[in-house]
């Protein structure tokens, strides 16, 4: 069971800062979708995909003591902040958790806005249908996010160049 936890916490731990609820569930979503060995089961939802699994994780880790959440309010709604908690790092140094390349993933990733990695999530959540149908699902079930073809055109070549870093950082090593 802790092995899943020290896993999401391994990935907090190697971006610095989390900002943003949905941007985790994104970036956890993604780093799962290109094989980094994440278990948790998403659902599409609101935002793209989206796991039950993993909100109940994060607040059993903030229960813990392991991981800090701060509640920030912006403009109209609440913005949480996500970093791990000096035990959190302790429990990490006992427990070791092998993801090569995970720290180049999740900080690049880090570096996007929310609105980005969810068109992203969104076509790898549809990566069994053609680029046409993707579309055509991003247009009917993002259409208050008034995405374009050009986005996610770059949400296919961001898809690629995670997938390249990942494989060039294995031939490394």
């Amino acid at each position: 069971m802790l092995n899943d936890h020290a896993k999401l916490m391994q990935a907090i731990r190697v971006s610095g800062e989390i900002v943003g609820r949905k941007k985790l569930q994104k970036m956890i979503y993604i780093a799962k979708k290109i094989d980094f060995p994440f278990q948790d089961r998403f659902q599409f939802h609101f935002y793209g995909p989206y796991s039950e699994e993993l909100t109940t994780r994060v607040e059993e880790l903030c229960n813990m003591g392991f991981l800090n959440e701060v509640k920030e309010k912006k403009g109209g709604y609440f913005q949480y902040r996500y970093t791990l908690t000096e035990e959190g790092k302790e429990f990490l140094s006992l427990n070791q958790v092998e993801m090569p390349h995970l720290e180049d993933i999740l900080t690049d990733m880090n570096g996007q806005n929310a609105r980005f990695l969810e068109l992203v999530s969104t076509v790898l959540y549809f990566d069994n249908l053609s680029k046409e149908e993707v579309a055509d699902k991003v247009f009917t079930l993002k259409s208050s996010q008034r995405y374009t073809l050009e986005e996610i055109d770059e949400a296919y070549q961001y898809i690629e160049a995670l997938k390249g870093k990942t494989a060039a950082s294995a031939e490394v090593n």
